[in-house]
């Protein structure tokens, strides 16, 4: 029996967006519903394509870990594909290339862990069966702990390629451990630590994937080419049986505002020094992300963007400058970063840098400077859904974070709406000197590889 709670609706109206604003809205019909488990199904049927695209969202991500348990999200997004109680050991790979799948993969952030892959569309359910198999069979595999061992060496080999041997791969850890306080969930970084993955216990593993990858605590999106009654049917048969976990009861995140301005020195061997500029900003979809997102494009996204021209094509003092909104469930960080050009120094463009936030927060900037900037996130965002692979991420990403599979409309009128003065206003609330990290990276040749604080 299914516990319905079914929303029927097409992602269309964009309501509140000012009457200038005439971009079409995407259609993309959906329907959800909740199984007697919990879990969310989100159905979005499409049949002028020929493949049919799973994405499976488990609510849990490194926020979710303990202090000392830290990796554990990230080490299940390589178990996950080793084989279940009915899948061997690599098979899952080969079971969905031998049917024809064309995009399969796992991926682990802060807030959420993802499983999908697009097959043709007479194979949905071999998909079902596999995801299935992983969330309610993979600890009744006898080797087990074989597994377990296998990928947390797999894991410590990436810690080691993506942070200890890569240049400036500790500066992340660094701006995480600083930004936040040490009881926040976002204090560590995704791939945990060395120690925590050495030590980390069968029985700890186990606890951790039997409290979180379970069907109450999961979000199962079907898009592409299929029949709904034929798709709800495999949907109960093969998750229904699953049961659910106890209610989890999750950490909250402690409210705080970082206070600066604070540096951190650290020395690297890299040819050039670069700076990241950080700053605590609006979490996702909440008021002022979506200004945040445009501000990042304004200063560095195109040749005509305020820093890369100034700094990097007039002033020619720099050889790359970025910047970036992290959009997280619970916080946003606001990072800029700048690598100086050979000869010069630091000194010489962070000054520039400060000159430019300044004019942000002293000026309104151009209406058609702001225009620019929303008509290439509308193209972006709309050639992100031109697959049933970005339209199903898409609803899972807003069935996740607002609850609503249909929030595309209020999605898009967030950049609508932002005007000249919104712009203006969260630069000067957010991008304050008293309230930013800077991390430098020096050049030093006897540093080890990855970075290391200056003391």
């Amino acid at each position: 029996m299914i516990r319905r709670t079914i929303v029927f609706g097409v992602l269309a109206a964009m309501a509140g967006v000012a009457a200038t604003a005439q971009a079409r809205v995407p259609e993309i019909p959906y329907e959800t519903y909740t199984l007697d488990n919990g879990l969310e199904v989100v159905l979005s049927r499409d049949v002028s394509v020929s493949t049919v695209h799973t994405e499976i969202w488990y609510k849990v991500g490194s926020k979710d870990e303990e202090p000392g348990k830290t990796g554990f999200a990230h080490l299940f997004e390589h178990i996950m594909f080793q084989g279940t109680k009915h899948v061997p050991e690599d098979a899952h790979f080969k079971y969905l290339q031998e049917a024809g799948s064309s995009n399969v993969n796992g991926t682990t952030s802060f807030d959420r862990t993802n499983y999908y892959e697009t097959l043709p569309a007479n194979r949905l359910e071999l998909a079902m069966w596999l995801e299935s198999s992983r969330m309610g069979f993979l600890l009744a595999r006898p080797s087990f702990k074989e597994t377990l061992d296998n990928q947390r060496d797999v894991v410590k080999n990436e810690r080691r390629q993506r942070v200890e041997n890569r240049p400036m791969g500790m500066v992340m850890e660094v701006q995480l451990e600083n930004m936040f306080p040490a009881d926040h969930p976002y204090h560590h970084e995704v791939i945990g630590s060395m120690d925590d993955l050495s030590r980390a216990s069968v029985d700890d593993i186990k606890g951790f994937f039997t409290r979180y990858y379970a069907p109450n605590n999961a979000i199962l999106v079907i898009a592409g080419s299929f029949e709904t009654a034929d798709a709800k049917a495999l949907v109960q048969k093969y998750f229904g049986p699953i049961p659910a976990a106890p209610p989890i009861v999750r950490r909250a995140a402690p409210k705080f505002q970082f206070k600066g301005p604070r540096t951190i020195e650290m020395e690297a061997k890299v040819k050039l020094p670069t700076a990241f500029l950080t700053w605590q900003s609006a979490a996702m979809y909440q008021p002022g992300d979506a200004e945040m997102d445009i501000l990042s494009a304004i200063l560095t996204d195109g040749k005509t963007s305020r820093l890369h021209k100034r700094l990097v094509y007039d002033l020619k003092v720099a050889q790359q400058v970025g910047a970036s909104q992290w959009s997280l469930m619970h916080a946003g960080l606001f990072e800029i970063s700048v690598t100086p050009l050979p000869g010069k120094t630091l000194k010489d463009v962070l000054p520039l840098i400060d000159e430019e936030l300044a004019k942000l927060a002293a000026a309104p900037v151009e209406p058609a400077e702001l225009e620019r900037v929303k008509n290439k996130i509308k193209t972006t965002f709309y050639s992100g859904i031109e697959q049933v692979a970005g339209v199903a991420g898409l609803l899972a990403q807003y069935k996740y974070f607002t609850g609503d599979p249909g929030f595309i409309g209020k999605d898009l009128a967030r950049y609508e709406a932002v005007t000249t003065e919104s712009l203006q206003s969260y630069a000067r609330a957010f991008l304050r000197n008293d309230r930013r990290l800077t991390v430098t990276v020096t050049p030093n040749d006897k540093a080890p590889i990855m970075g290391r604080v200056k003391l």
